[in-house]
């Protein structure tokens, strides 16, 4: 009897040390691609020509499909162990769907549209919503079933684009449109920045009405409040932040190469390149096999921190940026 009992813990452990390796496995975060590569290889695939928007619309594509198609394909919805008991990996995947959200909202009201009464694209007008289904969505409809019909109608339009007889189909390189597409940026990043931050609590001073005297809110808030992040859900916001910043670093250097003109006028290359430089450091390997909490100037690191110090100077960046983009 204890024999049998033995060989069934030892089965337990067996089928514990693969769960935690497949994890492992599943848990690397996916590489960085060439925005500009990549676009070249799908359009020498399918025989298009890259016009202006091939590039975004290409990048944004490829990074949704990455959500798919990484190692171990999109584990936010999933009910079966390992993946199930995961957090790491899907709140990385959480962050950078995000970014394609609040990309492919800005495609289909701004950079396919010419003036604000203009007709929406038909494809973005069905590609856009596919994206808005719960994250954790398994049944029917799946997240992934949703999404890869978001993806495919993404296609539809980067097609229609890059063929000269659709005159109907358009990427307009604006600095309005990208205007508007990067002050979605600078909120999402400000959001995070603050939530990193809060990982080691901080005393918040109400700043809601600052600005006119005359402004109100619907319900009254203290004038101080104590702000702290969950101790369970401080790794998942910093791999929530990695994942949205590993999608936005992609999605301005594409934007730099189709929008060269309007940032070259604008003078304002410089000013992507060093936002695209912060990005990139928030993609620094993370050596510690956990995301370390500690406080302030203390002995022990505060990962958290330092992503929150990149998101907010890269934030900040974004801002003069969008600002830059507005002067005449």
């Amino acid at each position: 009897m204890s024999q049998h009992k033995g060989k069934i813990a030892g089965a337990i452990v067996l089928l514990l040390i693969i769960f935690y390796a497949i994890a492992v496995y599943w848990s690397t975060e996916p590489s960085r691609f060439d925005v500009v590569a990549n676009a070249k290889e799908q359009a020498q695939l399918r025989n298009e020509k890259i016009v202006t928007g091939y590039i975004t619309t290409s990048t944004l594509i490829t990074v949704a499909n990455t959500l798919l198609n990484k190692s171990g394909g999109y584990l936010s919805n999933d009910v079966m162990p390992p993946s199930v008991i995961m957090d790491d990996m899907p709140a990385w995947e959480y962050g950078a769907l995000e970014m394609v959200r609040d990309l492919s909202l800005s495609m289909r009201k701004d950079f396919s549209r010419s003036q604000s009464q203009s007709t929406e694209h038909e494809a973005l007008k069905k590609a856009q919503p596919q994206f808005n289904i719960s994250s954790e969505a398994w049944a029917w409809p799946s997240a992934e079933g949703e999404y890869q019909k978001g993806i495919d109608y993404l296609v539809v339009y980067r097609t229609q684009i890059a063929n000269q007889h659709e005159r109907d189909s358009q990427f307009y390189a604006r600095a309005d449109n990208l205007r508007g597409w990067l002050k979605e940026a600078e909120k999402r990043l400000g959001s995070l920045s603050q939530r990193l931050s809060a990982s080691v609590g901080q005393e918040k001073v109400n700043t809601d009405l600052a600005g006119n005297s005359s402004n109100k809110q619907a319900t009254l808030a203290p004038l101080q409040q104590q702000i702290r992040t969950p101790w369970l859900e401080i790794d998942d916001v910093f791999y929530e932040s990695r994942g949205a910043t590993w999608a936005l670093l992609h999605f301005l250097q594409a934007v730099e190469y189709d929008f060269a003109d309007v940032l070259e006028k604008k003078n304002a290359r410089v000013s992507v390149q060093q936002i695209i430089r912060e990005l990139e450091a928030t993609q620094e390997t993370v050596w510690s096999p956990i995301i370390l909490n500690g406080n302030g100037f203390g002995y022990v690191a505060n990962h958290s921190l330092v992503m929150a110090n990149y998101i907010s100077r890269a934030n900040a960046a974004l801002i003069e940026l969008s600002e830059l983009l507005a002067q005449g």
